[in-house]
């Protein structure tokens, strides 16, 4: 595509952290649009880059949404409210901003003449599975509002595929790894941090599957998703993962990365949710295969901890997406 201005929702965030730089490094010139509900840190290192332009607004804002969207070729959607507890802290907020904004969003967009959107979607609209292997052709039992939302925006935004206008659906698994703008409530963080700091780690249950995948890999293939020829790409939905390794694998390469006097304490659960995410179908039509596993995001995080980037991690609530949403008035 000649027009190389794309924008990112959410951009500030956990992934668009990452994700930014990389587009800027790329000879993208680049639109966020965020809240900066976590502080305009994130970006600091790149805010003097003369490609990035930077809206602090809301997605439900038409008019914010129809500046941040001037004269862009493309539209990488990450702005939500993000995972299960922070969305049903208050549900009608959860709502609008994941589900109601995305209509005005996308038709902004394509009347903007955006001509490629990505949308990063969930791999848990899949619900609960008894095949062993998901892949994207079974059905969506989303079990939670959350994933429901995002289901139902699949939904729309292929029903608006015409000739000048390509959606692709991503399916992450759960994301890992050092951002700028670190969480610590994602499975393989939470366990570092628990390993690193507290020198023990808890584990419920332990046999449950968790598809993971490394922050680079996810943010590489945002990226490459500007790059494909459209004929790859249009309305298609691919899974993004890697690994899927049981809570007790992740709980042992953590220990025999961050020391063996980490204990490993296991506790019975009643959430015995399981789950194998498939990617072929993203390897064999767009030979996508990640470069990075979960012992690089410990890796990157022991670093982190011991240069002192991630800062009273067991305290600072600006790491906990709930937290921060219980500490605030967003309405």
């Amino acid at each position: 595509m000649q027009n190389k201005k794309i924008l990112v929702t959410g951009g500030a965030g956990y992934v668009g952290s990452v994700l930014v730089p990389k587009l800027l490094n790329a000879g993208y010139s680049v639109n966020v649009l965020d809240l900066y509900l976590f502080g305009k840190e994130s970006l600091s290192k790149v805010r003097n880059n003369p490609k990035l332009n930077e809206f602090i607004g809301d997605i439900r804002n038409v008019e914010t949404i129809k500046k941040a969207v001037k004269e862009c070729s493309s539209v990488i959607h990450l702005a939500c409210i993000s995972n299960d507890p922070s969305f049903e802290l208050n549900p009608l907020l959860g709502k609008s901003i994941n589900y109601d904004a995305f209509p005005e969003l996308l038709n902004i967009s394509i009347d903007s003449g955006v001509q490629r959107f990505i949308y990063a979607s969930s791999s848990s609209v899949y619900g609960l599975k008894e095949e062993e292997n998901v892949t994207e052709n079974l059905s969506l039992k989303p079990l939670t509002d959350y994933s429901k939302y995002k289901a139902l925006c699949e939904e729309i935004l292929l029903k608006n595929k015409n000739n000048n206008f390509t959606p692709l659906i991503l399916r992450p698994a759960t994301v890992c790894g050092y951002s700028p703008r670190q969480r610590l409530d994602l499975i393989v963080n939470i366990l570092t941090n628990h390993a690193f700091n507290n020198r023990k780690i808890q584990v419920f249950g332990g046999e449950q599957k968790r598809p993971n995948i490394h922050i680079q890999d996810m943010t590489d293939l945002y990226i490459k998703c500007l790059e494909y020829p459209k004929e790859l790409i249009d309305s298609q939905i691919f899974n993004a993962g890697y690994e899927n390794f049981t809570v007790n694998q992740t709980a042992n390469i953590i220990q025999g990365i961050i020391g063996e006097d980490v204990l490993i304490n296991t506790v019975p659960t009643d959430d015995n949710r399981s789950y194998h995410i498939s990617s072929e179908k993203i390897y064999n039509q767009l030979n996508f295969k990640p470069q990075y596993g979960i012992k690089n995001a410990v890796n990157d995080m022991l670093s982190a901890f011991q240069n002192n980037l991630i800062i009273n991690p067991m305290t600072n609530n600006n790491y906990y997406n709930i937290k921060v949403m219980q500490s605030m008035n967003l309405k």
